[in-house]
């Protein structure tokens, strides 16, 4: 690729819809290049980089807000881009604990299906029913 693409090429040089990156340029998060008089949009490698900065960080669990923050901190202070990261860490951190506890409970009612002598219900299913209150209080 030279040092313009049109939005096309990008798009599927970096596995992006046109849409998408239309989407880039709605939020602000990428410029829109000036449409010459005569032909297609040229995108200059500066923006199909930023464009693969967007992908990255969104493919590492960034949402488009974390990385405009992250586009604006871009040229200041590393300390403001290290606290948006560790935000990040402590919310990914959280995830992977809640989902290390959901394997536990779905590993433990798997067993309890396997081992399940009575056919007629399922471990699985009873520990999705809401326990029953009484509520003719």
């Amino acid at each position: 690729m030279g040092k313009s693409s049109t939005i096309s090429k990008v798009a599927k040089l970096l596995n992006l819809n046109v849409e998408t990156i239309r989407y880039y340029e709605r939020r602000g998060l990428i410029d829109q290049p000036e449409k010459p008089l005569a032909g297609y949009r040229e995108y200059p490698a500066q923006t199909i980089q930023r464009i693969q900065f967007i992908k990255r960080a969104k493919e590492l669990g960034f949402t488009l807000d974390e990385i405009e923050n992250l586009l604006r901190l871009g040229d200041t202070h590393c300390e403001d881009i290290q606290g948006i990261a560790e935000i990040k860490l402590n919310t990914i951190q959280s995830k992977i604990t809640d989902l290390e506890s959901l394997r536990t409970v779905l590993d433990n009612l798997i067993i309890q299906c396997r081992t399940n002598p009575d056919r007629t219900h399922c471990p699985i299913v009873e520990s999705l029913l809401p326990e029953s209150q009484d509520i003719s209080n």
